[in-house]
């Protein structure tokens, strides 16, 4: 087991950050904790790390407890959001500072460092100075400081949030293919869905303290456990007025139950079909590959449809502002 947590629970003036959580982590799996704002991911991870101490329960890492065991005794790498680089060190110094402190021989340093300058392509920047590198490039510099020790576990706490959307996808991408060449338990906290899906093997959902669900991107995405993951993980549309009675009508759901769809799964006609409810274009945005659209039925209920060219293609008609069109929702979700 590569992280086990058990009943831990930890609050801060009186609020429960994290309230009564169990998680296990397989060793070698990349897990990402989503949610929020304030539902208690980065509390969690810093409480793996050893940075905050829990008020009840129990830390397992690679199968022993450190639940009062200080940052050091743990052998994390923590990579933090804002770089926390030294500013007067270079990018080798900063890579060494952690081999420094465990006295490793200067040689050993030597070869570690430049081992990992390969590892996070950033050769010849060894002598450059944190101003003189991109945000991208210092993120790799924290990852690389992070991973010098050989860690048991890495842990990131939102390491691409203050970079720009390309550079994000770009770390996304080399983060996914770091991690398997090197298969370091690796736990990354994250608001960002597309970035869970991009690069978990497992997703961890989190609100207000609690886990929503756990599994992988598709089971997340295609079999959303509550309402809470369903409107945080991907677009939906809350039915109302005659579709929600439809579906109730077609036996799919019982009458009291919210029923949700996502906008991929709503298929619009040029003509009437069976059961399908009239709409109205109000917005038509182009996405390139995807056609994003904007709908009102007849009774104000406002509806976010996506289609690709091909089902544009298959309605038969333009799709401008003012259309009338006929929409049929395709699969439905709803919970208990």
């Amino acid at each position: 087991m590569g992280i086990r947590v058990s009943q831990v629970t930890k609050s801060f003036s009186g609020l429960r950050a994290v309230d009564d959580l169990s998680l296990d982590v397989d060793s070698g799996s990349l897990v990402a904790l989503l949610g929020p704002s304030g539902c208690g991911k980065s509390t969690l991870l810093r409480m793996i790390a050893g940075l905050d101490v829990p008020d009840h329960g129990q830390i397992w890492i690679d199968g022993a407890e450190v639940t009062g065991r200080s940052v050091q005794e743990r052998h994390v790498g923590f990579v933090f959001q804002h770089f926390a680089l030294f500013k007067h060190r270079t990018v080798r110094q900063n890579i060494a500072f952690g081999l420094e402190l465990q006295k490793w021989p200067k040689e050993k340093i030597r070869w570690r460092v430049e081992e990992l300058l390969n590892l996070v392509q950033l050769q010849g920047y060894g002598s450059r100075y944190p101003s003189q590198l991109s945000g991208g490039q210092r993120q790799r510099v924290s990852l690389a400081r992070a991973l010098a020790v050989k860690p048991k576990v890495l842990l990131l706490d939102e390491p691409f949030s203050a970079l720009d959307a390309k550079v994000r996808k770009e770390l996304r991408t080399w983060l996914r293919g770091l991690h398997e060449e090197m298969q370091v338990t690796t736990v990354i906290v994250t608001h960002d869905q597309e970035e869970a899906m991009e690069v978990a093997d497992k997703i961890v959902v989190m609100n207000k303290g609690h886990v929503e669900q756990i599994g992988s991107p598709v089971d997340i995405y295609d079999h959303p456990a509550t309402p809470f993951v369903i409107n945080f993980v991907g677009e939906v549309n809350l039915l109302t007025g005659g579709l929600a009675a439809q579906g109730q009508q077609d036996g799919q759901h019982d009458g009291d139950q919210e029923i949700f769809v996502r906008p991929h799964e709503l298929e619009l006609y040029a003509a009437p079909q069976a059961k399908s409810v009239p709409v109205i274009i109000r917005r038509v945005v182009h996405m390139g590959k995807d056609v994003h659209l904007e709908l009102v039925l007849d009774d104000g209920q406002v509806l976010h449809a996506e289609l690709t060219r091909a089902k544009v293609e298959r309605t038969g008609t333009p799709l401008s502002i003012g259309t009338r069109l006929h929409v049929l929702p395709q699969a439905t979700y709803s919970f208990n």
